[in-house]
């Protein structure tokens, strides 16, 4: 790596996505005393060496760990209805402690494990992807690698614009950017979210990034992720087939109505849709799909709605599985009569310059000792590294094996 003088990338504890403070403050009041691993990992094979940001990442680590809210910061997430102020009076004394996470190397992959306190260590993860991100494209910030990038973007932009000559649907385009955690970089993903606010207003209406929710006027979006139906497998309160019922029943008494999208694919959405029956149907606006065919999701979800005989226009599907931008118009274009859409763009926002970009995740291991695991409905997403429990949760759930990675890839 470059001896150039240290550039922090985290700067503010607000650059991370809103799902993590809703989490987190759902975990501090329920479940506070909660001991939970997270561990860093790449799906895909780079074309550099991970091993060799390790030093480089310790520094910012190092940095990240010397932060604290600022006051505006704090009054910002107090002015969101569903911040509560206790939540805001712990992050006032909150900092990131590093005996809680290890940085190191096995060959040329790079380990990251943050280990202790569920509500010290959970937050980790998005500064973590975002930090490994920038460092490992920071060899790519040549002019012409960011005039690829500005082409590409108004690529995107001009087939927004085509779009928008097509007939009104039912129901409006909605578009927000959930790209921070594999973001090129913090300047590329301002810039980006910069650009669209300005050329296609109608269509983005918000972003994951609190901090540039924050900045830039838009509306911070976010509710829940599989980490925190997870950990419900582990608390031991309920037995394992009633965690996902425990969990979403614990998110309603916290948000009484506020944050109500859920997410289906934690051990695969027709499990979920077991699970999510009337109570839980009337009282959560919606679903976010992360795995398998979007198509196929959406349209069972929707039955399933009828089938509870809910109408289905008064919900919302939430999109976010590696879409880009024509993927996302042929979604909407499908279902944009019969049901509220939402979707969020990632990657393809924000680290589309021509390098090929890293897939790069920091899950949930072990809560309490106990370990956890994610039943994705797409081959590739499955994490767990203990293969008895695994097979337990299959049975329990009545998930054959499919196809799917092995437990720990």
């Amino acid at each position: 790596m470059s001896s150039d003088k240290f550039r922090p990338v985290i700067e503010s504890l607000l650059d991370t996505d809103l799902y993590k403070f809703t989490m987190w403050q759902a975990m501090l009041h329920r479940h506070p005393a909660a001991q939970a691993e997270y561990q860093f990992i790449c799906r895909s094979r780079p074309e550099h060496s991970l091993a060799e940001l390790a030093p480089e990442i310790e520094r910012q680590i190092d940095h990240l760990c010397s932060l604290r809210f600022r006051q505006d910061e704090l009054d910002y997430l107090g002015g969101l209805r569903y911040i509560k102020s206790d939540f805001v009076d712990f992050l006032s004394l909150f900092h990131f402690q590093r005996r809680f996470i290890q940085i190191g190397t096995q060959g040329d992959s790079l380990t990251i494990i943050a280990r202790g306190p569920q509500v010290h260590v959970m937050g980790f993860e998005i500064f973590v992807l975002a930090i490994v991100n920038e460092i490992y494209f920071r060899r790519y910030q040549a002019d012409d690698v960011l005039e690829e990038g500005r082409r590409r973007l108004q690529a995107k932009i001009e087939l927004l614009r085509d779009f928008s000559r097509e007939p009104a649907r039912r129901f409006p385009l909605q578009i927000s950017d959930f790209g921070l955690r594999r973001r090129f970089s913090k300047v590329w993903q301002t810039e980006v979210v910069e650009r669209l606010r300005t050329a296609v207003p109608q269509y983005i209406t918000g972003t994951s990034n609190v901090a540039l929710a924050k900045s830039h006027g838009l509306v911070p979006v976010g509710t829940m992720a599989h980490e925190y139906l997870q950990s419900y497998q582990a608390f031991g309160k309920v037995r394992l087939r009633d965690f996902q019922r425990a969990a979403l029943e614990d998110w309603v008494q916290e948000y009484r109505g506020d944050l109500g999208i859920a997410v289906t694919d934690v051990v695969g959405t027709d499990a979920f849709l077991a699970d999510f029956d009337l109570y839980f149907a009337k009282l959560f606006d919606g679903l976010r799909h992360d795995s398998g065919d979007p198509i196929a999701w959406g349209e069972k979800a929707l039955a399933h709605y009828q089938t509870l005989r809910i109408d289905p226009t008064s919900k919302r599907l939430v999109f976010s599985d590696g879409l880009d931008i024509p993927r996302a118009l042929d979604i909407y274009r499908h279902f944009a009569d019969r049901v509220q859409l939402a979707f969020g763009i990632g990657t393809n926002l924000t680290n589309d310059l021509g390098p090929q970009p890293l897939n790069i995740v920091m899950k949930l291991f072990q809560c309490n000792g106990m370990p956890t695991a994610k039943l994705a409905d797409s081959p590739g997403k499955e994490h767990c590294t203990d293969a008895t429990f695994l097979a337990y949760l299959r049975q329990v759930f009545g998930r054959a094996v499919d196809g799917a990675a092995s437990p720990g890839t």
